[in-house]
């Protein structure tokens, strides 16, 4: 994921939300603002080159002192950010790192 394509993406509002992320965000409580915060700060714990159509990457970032995870992809040609999900991550999927997912 290229982080310079993403902030700018961001910056220039170059961001399609998709429907199921705002749904869940909505039943979440997570913001549009927190979402951005989230990327344009946040750490980038997986990779996903192979994704189709676009690589995508989960982030993991911090607002008001709890965990968020944002999945997004970016079109590299045309600049533009698409959201896949965002959600808090808990601790029967991830460890308390809230990065390293747990072995089943």
């Amino acid at each position: 994921m290229n982080r310079d394509v993403l902030r700018v993406a961001i910056e220039n509002g170059y961001i399609e939300w998709q429907r199921h992320s705002l749904e869940r965000m909505f039943e979440r409580g997570i913001s549009r603002d927190n979402v951005k915060e989230v990327l344009r700060k946040g750490e980038i714990i997986e990779d996903y080159p192979d994704d189709k159509p676009y690589s995508s990457a989960l982030f993991l970032g911090w607002i008001d002192n709890g965990p968020i995870h944002v999945v997004t992809a970016i079109d590299p040609l045309t600049g533009w950010c698409f959201i896949i999900t965002a959600y808090k991550p808990d601790l029967e999927h991830f460890e308390s790192d809230h990065k390293t997912r747990r072995q089943k």
